[in-house]
Formats: C-alpha cells, structure tokens, sequence
C-alpha cells in the first residue's frame, strides 16, 4: 500500500515534471542535500531549446526587487502543515497572543449542511494546502491586502527551517508574538518587503483560478505601480481587464499634503482573457429613460445614429462599410444596396459626414440586411440630409459594462462602516471594513454562474463572505465562499479586545454569524447558505519520524507505537487525507459505527477512512464491497505485515479499481 504525503506538493518538483513533459532532454540528474539523486533540469541546454538569443549578462526588460528570488522559493517550498476542523469553541495553543497565552476559536454555522469555508491561518501556507483540493476551481478570488502605508502590517514568510524549527523558532513572531510586522523605513526598503509579501501568494493563488476567472486586487497608490506589475507578471500583462479607481472617500484624505485623495485602485487580472466569462450590470433609471421610444410588441427601444464616426471614417479609409439605402416614402420600401442606382420616387441615403464628405456605417452590407427591420429612414432637420437609426432595444440588450470610475453612488463606497455598525458592532472594532456595495459589484462582474467559488485571503472582517451570502439572497445563487485570515491577535488596550474578541478571525466570524441572520430577516424566503465550516492551520499530523526515520535508530523505532500525534482526532486525519488526496473540504461525509469500527464516508464514497487498530477482515470486506474510489487507513489498523497482505488481496478482489493508501 502506498503511504500519504501527507505535506503540500512540491511545486518545484512539479515544475521540473512540466518542463520535463516539453523538453525531456532539458531534465538530468543531481545530488540533493540528503545524497540521493534526483531530478534537475540542464539551463543551459534549456536556455538554447528555447532561443538562439542569449540574455545572459545583456539588458533585459524586468521588474525585480531585493529578496523577489528568495519569494519564488519560497513560494514553491512544500510544507508540513495541515488543516484541523474546528468542530466547538477550543482553545488553541499556538501562542499567537502578545502575552504567550493561547487563544480560543469559536466554531462555525451548520457543519453538516454548509459549503462554506473559513480557515484561521497564514494565508501563504494555507494557499498551498489548497493546491490540490481546489486547483482550476476558484472563479473568482478578492483581495484587499495591507497597503503598506507604513503603519500596517506584512506577513513575515521565514520557511527555511524543519517543522520543529519552524514551530519553536522565535525568529517567526516579532518581539510581541506576532506573526506580522510593521513595514516601516527601518525594516529597509519596505517596498521589497511588500512586494515578496504579495508575489508569492499570488503565485499560489493564481493556480486555484478557473479558466475563466479573474481576480480583483484593492491597493491604494502606495502599491498600485508595484502590484500592477507584479500582477502583468503573474497573470500576464494581456491579461490586464482593467484597472478601476474606486472613490472611497469623495471629500479626500485631510491629512495629504498637495492632493486630497479620494479614491483606492482595484486591479482586475484573468486567469485567460481569452476564455473570461464577464458579465455587465443591470441598467440604471437614469439608462432606462433613455428607451422612451415602444414598438408594436410594447418593448422599450431608442434610436442610434448607423452612421460610423470619427475622424479616420471616411469612404477611402473602410470602402467595405460604404453602400446606399433606398427609401420609398409613398410605399415605405426600405433597402440597402451597394449600387448607386437613382430610382424615381426612392431616396438615396449614405454615410455622409458632418463636413459634407462620404464616410461609413457601423454595418456590413451583409448586416443592414439581416438587421433591416429594426433600422429606420429619418431626415435630419439639422443637417438637412437622410439618415439611417438603428434600433436599440432595452428588453434583452447587453447588459451595461462598467466603467473604470466607480463612485459612491455606484458601490456605496462610504458605507463599509455603515455596514458594520449596522450588524449591531461598534465601529473601533474594525476600521475601514470594505463595502458590501465594492464588493458585490465585484462578484457580479464575474461570477455569472451563480454556483462559482469565491476566495478572499485577506478576508478580515469578511465583508466578501457577506457580499457573497447577500447576492445569494437577492438573485438565488448558491455561490460558495472560502474566507482566509491570519488569526492577528487583537491590542489588549484596543476596543475590539474590551468587547471579547481576542483575534480578527473572531471578528469575521461573528460578522458572518450575525449577517446571515440579518439576510434572512430581511429575505424571509430566500434560501441561500449562511453556515461556514472553520478549520486552522496547525502542524502535520504526524510524528517527526514520520519524515525523518532514517534519523532514529531501530531499538528507538521499535519504541514508537504510532507515527500520529496524540492529540490528533479522527476527523483531523480526514481533512489532511481530503487535502492531500485533492477533495474539496465542503463536502457531506457521515460517521457509521461497523461491528465496533468507526468509518468515515466522505461524498458517498470519494474517500472512506477508518482509523481504529486492528480492523478485523469483516469489516474490510464491507468497506470493498461498497467500492469507493479511495480508502486510506493508518498503519496501526493491521495486526502486522500477513494482515496488510490480505487485505491488499480483499481490496484487489472486491474493489480492483479503489486506491488504498495508509497513514
């Protein structure tokens, strides 16, 4: 049976076998660390297959900055981690508040029912956990990360020690405990900081992408030049959707010097542009008066010129958009034609230009025709010459794009507070919280499939998660949300503190809770899904020996009577099965008891586990004969080596196409 990774995918190995698959002369051999060979890839011979222009010690276009090498690594590194389900209130003992002392994370909403998520951890390493479960699955992910204003805080990413090292060393908080440190001059060229900070995780996050989404980055202009070329880079500068200003405080900032600022940035990047699904929005009042014409069938229409303006618009310039119409007005005959055919009693209309001179439609000949019903033959008092007007009808017409200026009648970009204290919060507990309004806006743009996930991994006070459940109320959608956010422990002297909230993540769920209530009031028969499952980030199942048993000695090994943490349940062996084994962690799963055994069957099926010792063979011929796709056990389920032999045979003979692995 093979044994479970059981740590995050090795994206630099996965890298190699990408670059393998299109240039297997490129891949060679080395010696890594611990003497054994392995996989690497000749640059050299790579460089030459893929250009006869060599950059090497010559000026290149790049955008690079202090320690951007080091965030690539980083980004790529595997790690010993793994999400824990938190099913009631616990304390967790992580030492993440400043004076040492654990602190407690309350449980979610409908376990059994929900498909949304929310995970208290590093956003960086909880990134790379989603690799599998969620790889091409996300349409749509938001982020609001620090601004680096110089008072706000980044994520300090040190992975270079072992799991143990990487647990006790001191060097991951600051001299306060945290796991975030503020940005300032002192900390050197902070924008270096920033930049490795959100180019490794968007890195990360760009994987989780569906072919079709898109991802929506708020920064102010502190950053904007730095992330908008972070995210060129990334995604691909033809992927760029736009970029859009976002007035979030019309009258300006009082405190800038020269210019009151009155609006943040958000960066809109795709996946594949190509393949981008967007979506517009529904028109305004002020559009719908526009319409004021009705046809026979009662739609709402207006009139457009079909005439094609501007100044490179003449005849010469497009001579396939240049024909005629005849318009009869005693028969109301009314057609389109290439030939200059000057027939009695009709009227021979073309492009003609605000200067006198030829110019052209909008149209195709091929079009008019097609299209001729819904174009009309009018004179123009003003310019004393026949035209032609298309209609444009409101009932079933594109819906309006947006513009790259969204103001505060657009989103309601004041009202994140609003929103807030609305909840029934005092606003010092969370300042600035973005606005439903910005957020909503977002997630309508791209997630025309009202069953998409969408992913914030700055999530703070889980203004998308509300976003999402609010939309879902109002248009019926059973969009999903996975909420990310680094469990920061909040100042004793701070409000947030005083009212019992010992971390943000505290605050974000509480605002989810207390949303979801509200929605439902308001929408008394909607349905849509205000539960969230909540899981952290914590240290690998296993045991060190688990990774290092060639480090023990025999007599030692003997000793170990199980490779698991003490501590560890049953349904945390699941989740880090679902993860490495690339499930979604929002799926239903059931607990049966089997002649004394506890089986977990998680999606009927997609995963049954059972990790009791000594499973008798009764109860592995009942698992097989149910035929699941996976079944993973631990080690300590067989009574030795003869019993893992007979049940590979159980498996191989009732369940031939089920994988079986062990912990």
């Amino acid at each position: 049976m093979d044994k479970m990774r059981m740590e995050s995918i090795d994206m630099t190995a996965q890298n190699i076998e990408k670059i393998g698959a299109l240039f297997p002369n490129c891949i060679t051999e080395t010696l890594g660390k611990d003497g054994k060979p392995k996989k690497a890839i000749n640059f050299d011979l790579l460089r030459q297959m893929l250009s006869g222009d060599m950059i090497e010690g010559d000026e290149a276009y790049e955008f690079t900055w202090v320690g951007k090498k080091a965030a690539i690594v980083e980004a790529n590194k595997p790690i010993r981690k793994t999400l824990r389900p938190v099913m009631k209130d616990e304390t967790i003992p992580t030492g993440a508040n400043s004076d040492g002392n654990p602190y407690c994370s309350t449980a979610g909403v409908d376990w059994d029912s929900t498909e949304n998520l929310y995970i208290e951890g590093d956003n960086l390493e909880v990134l790379k956990l989603l690799q599998e479960s969620y790889l091409g699955k996300v349409k749509m992910i938001y982020i609001d990360p620090p601004y680096n204003t110089g008072n706000d805080f980044i994520y300090r990413d040190d992975f270079k020690q072992s799991a143990a090292e990487y647990d006790e060393d001191s060097g991951l908080y600051d001299e306060d405990g945290n796991r975030m440190f503020k940005n300032t001059d002192t900390n050197g060229r902070f924008h270096s900081d920033w930049c490795s900070m959100i180019y490794s995780r968007l890195m990360m996050a760009r994987n989780l992408l569906t072919d079709d989404g898109a991802i929506f980055v708020s920064v102010d202009e502190n950053e904007v030049t730095n992330a908008k070329k972070i995210c060129e880079e990334v995604f691909g500068s033809a992927n760029c959707v736009g970029i859009v200003s976002n007035t979030n405080n019309p009258k300006g900032r009082s405190d800038d010097k020269f210019v009151a600022t009155a609006h943040e940035y958000i960066l809109i990047y795709a996946n594949n542009i190509g393949a981008l699904t967007w979506y517009g929005f529904e028109p305004t009042e002020e559009i719908v008066k526009r319409y004021n014409k009705v046809d026979n069938a009662g739609r709402r229409y207006r009139e457009i010129d079909l005439r094609k303006t501007g100044e490179n618009d003449l005849r010469e310039d497009r001579p396939n958009l240049f024909y005629y119409f005849y318009y009869n007005e005693k028969t109301g005959d009314f057609y389109p034609s290439r030939e200059e055919c000057i027939q009695e009693e009709y009227i021979q209309i073309k492009p003609q230009r605000e200067d006198g001179k030829e110019g052209n439609w909008r149209w195709g000949l091929e079009t008019s025709i097609k299209e001729i019903g819904d174009l009309i033959p009018k004179f123009m008092p003003t310019r004393k010459v026949w035209g032609v007007m298309k209609k444009d009808y409101l009932e079933g017409r594109s819906l309006v794009k947006p513009t790259s200026s969204w103001t505060f009648k657009d989103v309601n970009s004041e009202r994140g507070t609003e929103d807030f204290i609305n909840l029934g919060f005092d606003k010092r507990i969370f300042p600035k919280p973005k606005p439903i309004g910005t957020l909503r806006r977002c997630i309508k743009l791209c997630s025309g499939d009202k069953t998409d996930i969408v992913l914030d991994f700055f999530s703070g006070s889980a203004t998308t998660a509300h976003a999402v459940m609010q939309l879902n109320a109002e248009d019926g959608g059973h969009r999903k949300f996975i909420m990310i956010q680094l469990p920061e422990p909040c100042d004793e002297k701070s409000e947030a503190y005083k009212a019992g909230y010992s971390n943000i993540c505290e605050i974000g769920k509480e605002r989810i809770r207390r949303a979801a209530k509200k929605i439902a009031e308001e929408h008394p028969d909607a349905k849509f899904d205000g539960g969230f499952r909540v899981l952290k980030l914590d240290d690998t199942n296993m045991k060190d020996v688990y990774y290092a048993s060639a480090d023990y000695q025999q007599n030692l090994l003997d000793q170990l009577e199980s490779n698991i943490k003490e501590d560890r349940t049953d349904l945390d062996l699941l989740f880090g099965c679902l993860l490495e084994w690339g499930l979604p962690l929002s799926l239903p799963y059931q607990s049966e008891d089997i002649e004394g055994c506890t089986v977990h069957n998680y999606n009927d099926g997609d995963l049954i586990a059972c990790f009791d010792e000594n499973i008798p063979d009764s109860v592995m011929k009942t698992i097989a004969k149910r035929q699941p796709l996976r079944v993973v056990f631990r080690d300590s389920s067989f009574a030795g080596s003869p019993a893992k032999i007979n049940v590979t045979q159980i498996f191989k003979e009732l369940a031939p196409d089920t994988s079986v692995k062990v912990l």
